[in-house]
């Protein structure tokens, strides 16, 4: 038994079969190259028949391949044969993959009993071999087929020329040890099984398709059909990456080789996920975005230490450049520190744990903390004064298309609790006044604004304020998910500094000195 699993894709004909998923001729064009590239063993380019534009893409594809067998579909008829190889016979290896429902519910929808389906087979699948030497054939809804009628066809198959045959389970019906026992039932009861290759495939209406895949495999086929992502009819198919990483981290008890180049399937599932327009989920496995990405602290504690305590396989592995530690509510200090020194900050231990404080509330407001987020946190925290006169101890703003827009602020200045209500022309207007009623100054802003240092709608806004009083400027910034809140304390940390400079003899290095000479 051949320790070699031949790899099938149907990415161009089954996954494209998604409801929305239709691909371009270009876009077969390319991702049949990557397909290529990437050492598929068979590539499924479509259904000649189905259209004029999947024969011109089937063919352009069999012109073009390089490395692997270029697969049509077609219908248990010959006009369907025919055509099928007019599209692959421009490749180098070309093959005919014909096909016929054989379960009691396809045989009633073909009007045909079981002898003359059995006519059929032997008919088209004679008919296939005459034009090509590389014939498969699937008995579709094989899962739900009689096992001794399904033994029957399979020999007829061969006897008339099938060199593969697949045993397809159309609606994702097998659970892993019938798929197993199916297998094996054929290679021992069907005479001349030992000479050809038994392929499967697997639909993932119950979530099993990877799994009764393997357990294919490990009864005795050696061809996966899958396809890119998983895409494909209903639930979709087996996922070509899950298989093979499957294969290659459990060689173990799977001893089986492909010829996958897997550094390259993250290129290749992103592109599919775009030109298809079927995104891929999260915790897609292998090559969803958070495959890689360790959020909670126990987990990334000992990532840091040794990456297999949280990794079965290494990023590099399937084309990412490395691993991802998220910062969320639930990271620890671990991951913090190595993401501050990682972005250049080396902090002293009472430093880190006045930030983790700061990281653990902007984390209980956004999902997920940026570089950048830590940057603004740590840029709001070196300008803070652990003397400051004036603090923000609440602060609620009504704004809308009904004005007017309202500021209620409650300020702790000089350790007494101050409070004003106040309107303005937009929310950021009535918090500045209700500020300056609170505690007045004859301080003047000079600059607002506002930068948004994360994406999202939960991004972390900056707000650099700009006061002058006297021929002094003092400059203010804060960070905050919230924009009016984030004004406010830059507005309030200006504001300090100027209080700071005032009993200062020099200014410091946030506050130059305004010079007016007379122009006369």
């Amino acid at each position: 038994m051949s320790d070699q699993v031949l790899i099938f894709d149907t990415t161009l004909r089954d996954g494209e079969q998604s409801p929305g998923a239709t691909m371009s001729h270009n876009e077969k064009l390319e991702i049949a190259t990557l397909l290529d590239e990437m050492g598929v063993d068979i590539i499924e380019a479509g259904f000649p028949i189905a259209s004029e534009g999947d024969f011109e893409a089937v063919s352009e594809i069999a012109k073009n391949s390089k490395n692997s067998v270029i697969c049509g579909l077609a219908r248990a008829s010959f006009k369907d044969i025919d055509r099928c190889m007019e599209a692959v016979k421009h490749a180098a290896r070309p093959r005919i993959h014909t096909f016929i429902g054989t379960s009691p519910l396809h045989r009633d929808i073909t009007a045909l009993d079981m002898d003359g389906m059995a006519d059929r087979i032997h008919e088209t699948v004679t008919h296939a071999r005459n034009l090509c030497d590389n014939v498969q054939w699937s008995p579709m809804d094989a899962i739900r087929t009689e096992h001794d009628y399904l033994c029957r066809v399979v020999e007829i198959a061969i006897k008339a020329g099938a060199t593969t045959i697949n045993i397809p389970d159309t609606v994702g019906y097998t659970i892993p040890r019938e798929s197993s026992d199916i297998i094996r039932m054929l290679l021992e009861r069907v005479p001349g099984a030992d000479e050809i290759v038994f392929a499967t495939h697997c639909h993932n209406d119950l979530g099993m398709a990877t799994a009764n895949s393997l357990a294919a495999v490990e009864a005795g086929a050696r061809q996966i059909e899958c396809t890119i992502n998983g895409l494909g009819e209903r639930a979709g198919n087996t996922a070509l990456e899950e298989v093979v990483m499957a294969l290659k981290v459990r060689n173990d008890i799977m001893p089986y080789a492909t010829r996958i180049d897997t550094t390259k399937i993250m290129n290749i599932s992103r592109r599919v996920a775009q030109v298809s327009g079927f995104p891929v989920q999260f915790n897609k496995a292998i090559v969803g975005k958070n495959a890689f990405a360790h959020e909670s602290g126990i987990h990334q504690d000992g990532m840091l230490k040794n990456s297999e305590t949280f990794e079965i396989m290494r990023p590099a592995d399937v084309g990412l450049s490395g691993t991802s530690l998220p910062l969320g509510k639930h990271s620890g200090r671990a991951a913090l520190r190595a993401k501050l020194e990682e972005l250049g900050y080396e902090l002293a231990d009472n430093q880190l744990k006045d930030v983790f404080v700061r990281f653990k509330e902007l984390a209980d407001r956004k999902k997920e903390v940026f570089d950048d987020d830590l940057i603004a946190l740590l840029r709001d925290t070196a300008g803070g004064e652990q003397n400051d006169r004036v603090k923000l101890k609440s602060l609620k703003v009504i704004c809308g298309t009904e004005g007017p827009q309202q500021a209620s602020m409650a300020l702790d200045v000089d350790g007494v609790e101050k409070s004003a209500n106040v309107t303005g022309d937009g929310p950021v207007d009535a918090t500045f006044k209700a500020i300056k009623e609170i505690f007045p100054m004859t301080s003047r802003l000079q600059l607002y604004q506002v930068h948004a240092v994360t994406e999202g709608t939960d991004a972390q806004a900056t707000v650099s304020v700009r006061l002058e009083e006297d021929g002094k400027i003092a400059t203010g910034q804060s960070s905050d998910t919230d924009t009016v809140v984030a004004s406010a304390k830059a507005y309030i940390n200006a504001l300090n500094r100027l209080l700071v400079r005032r009993e200062k003899s020099a200014p410091g290095a946030d506050v130059k000195e305004v010079k007016y000479t007379d122009a006369s």
